[in-house]
């Protein structure tokens, strides 16, 4: 190709949802029962804007609770938040979802076992680190999006 031939763009399958207005890359095609399913559960904003209500008021909740029982719901808002992650990753391939899905759901393990412990092996921290994770993959999505001028992997 040379520099004054224009690019072709790949064609869009206007069959196929796009989550969040466009912004989200689109869902690899659906060919088991499995995805068709977890498809239907994912796709849309609704579905979307929901998990993140729900993460963040599982973090509210735990800021008044005592260290115990606000572990533990630390660890379901991590498992949650990474859970829904890892599944967007495994049928979008969202950038960030490669760092907050498995980036979260170690989190949620890790504040699980403070849980049992019943105590923070790190100082109370426990929602910093679950913003960190979410800063670091951010910005692994803007460095890959710049790299690649898509938010896809794969």
């Amino acid at each position: 190709m040379s520099v004054t031939e224009p690019r072709e763009t790949p064609p869009v399958d206007s069959r196929r949802p796009r989550a969040l207005c466009g912004w989200s890359p689109p869902s690899l095609a659906a060919d088991t029962p499995w995805k068709r399913r977890v498809d239907v559960l994912r796709t849309g904003t609704v579905a979307s804007v929901g998990i993140i209500a729900i993460v963040v008021a599982l973090l509210s909740l735990a800021a008044y609770l005592p260290i115990r029982p606000a572990l533990g719901v630390d660890a379901l808002a991590g498992l949650a938040a990474g859970g829904w992650c890892a599944v967007n990753f495994w049928r979008c391939r969202h950038a960030h979802c490669l760092i907050t899905g498995p980036g979260w759901l170690t989190f949620g393990v890790f504040a699980l076992v403070e849980t049992i412990l019943g105590r923070s092996l790190i100082g109370g921290d426990e929602q910093l680190v679950f913003l960190g994770i979410l800063g670091l993959a951010l910005i692994f999505e803007g460095a890959w999006y710049v790299g690649h001028r898509t938010n896809a992997i794969g």
